[in-house]
């Protein structure tokens, strides 16, 4: 059995949710949404092992949630950097051994344990796996005063964990930044190896919005 890793990504500000206080430590059914991204992966899994990436100014506030809400999963701290590019890669760096990563928007909570499986499973065997879902409403591809309809059974929305054995994306992120880079299956792409593609869940929404709270608030009752 490989060691498993989780690199959880949190290096978001508040600005889009009208928040001073950064979108990973805005409280949800009563503690941090990072709190519930963690529990997320340990209740899938007690053995992975945790790194998570933050703004180094965020280190002392994080440290005090931690002691308020009396959160004792181990996890080890790495500084984000300037880009998610460079956040990931802090990130890799502090994981000396092989094995998979999973690597996750901190503000990702809802992450279901069949994709956490789907992914592990896949990765194991293709050496990457990429959660997504179809596009379940219509798509218009739209250039200047143009538009047109697209065929939507072609095109499916990326989630996260992006997961990869640790040899394959820490040789990735040993290429040079490139604005191409959208997310770390980009990167490895980059290298001309085939991404794989597995199913997600709906529920796994991104925390960006003051409406995504509410309904994560929602889903956590009805999934956990």
């Amino acid at each position: 059995m490989p060691n498993k890793f989780a690199l959880i990504v949190a290096g978001g500000s508040g600005s889009r949710m009208n928040n001073e206080v950064p979108k990973q430590f805005l409280e949800l059914a009563g503690k941090p949404v990072l709190m519930h991204t963690f529990e997320a992966f340990y209740s899938f899994d007690t053995a992975i092992r945790f790194v998570l990436v933050l703004p180094e100014s965020e280190f002392q506030r994080w440290k005090e949630l931690c002691e308020k809400h009396h959160f004792n999963i181990n996890h080890h701290l790495a500084a984000g950097g300037s880009s998610r590019f460079e956040s990931v890669k802090n990130g890799l760096d502090c994981i000396p051994e092989d094995g998979i990563v999973f690597i996750h928007d901190g503000v990702r909570p809802l992450v279901s344990k069949q994709t956490l499986q789907n992914c592990l499973d896949t990765a194991r065997v293709k050496g990457n796996a990429l959660p997504v879902v179809p596009v379940s409403e219509s798509v218009r591809y739209i250039d200047g005063s143009k538009n047109t309809s697209l065929d939507r059974s072609k095109y499916f929305l990326v989630q996260t964990p992006q997961t990869f054995t640790l040899s394959l994306i820490k040789k990735a992120y040993q290429q040079p930044y490139s604005e191409l880079f959208t997310d770390d299956a980009s990167v490895l792409e980059n290298m001309g190896t085939n991404i794989v593609t597995v199913e997600g869940n709906r529920e796994n929404i991104k925390i960006t919005f003051p409406e995504d709270l509410r309904i994560a608030t929602l889903l956590l009752q009805s999934t956990r």
